[in-house]
């Protein structure tokens, strides 16, 4: 059964750090892109980041040189280092794979998803 389960969301101040990971199971993760993406209440869903199966990295404007995606080939599991948080980054992240071979930030791309983690900024 293909499973990609997020975890490491929460609170966290402005200006704080967290990692989220995406771990995936019944399925070999470097076999397809992960994409990153956040949904925040009232908005649709916007990609954060992408590394493709050859690990291509590329990221949204709004997340440069904050936000770092990884994958962790013996893990079967991704990451994204977010650091230098803003009430802006507030959102429910999910993380997706895709089959394309090229990089793409577009959620129709994506054709599986974790069930998500919220992140909270907020003092």
């Amino acid at each position: 059964q293909l499973q990609l389960v997020e975890s490491g969301g929460g609170l966290v101040q402005p200006g704080g750090s967290l990692r989220l990971s995406c771990t995936a199971s019944g399925f070999t993760l470097d076999s397809y892109g992960l994409g990153w993406f956040r949904q925040a209440p009232g908005k649709e869903r916007e990609g954060v980041s992408y590394i493709t199966k050859r690990g291509s990295i590329n990221y949204a404007d709004f997340v440069k040189g904050r936000f770092t995606i990884s994958r962790d080939n013996t893990k079967n599991t991704g990451y994204l280092q977010m650091n230098s948080l803003k009430p802006e980054d507030t959102a429910i992240y999910y993380c997706g794979i895709s089959p394309a071979a090229w990089g793409t930030l577009a959620p129709r791309d994506y054709n599986y998803w974790g069930q998500g983690t919220p992140v909270t900024v907020s003092s």
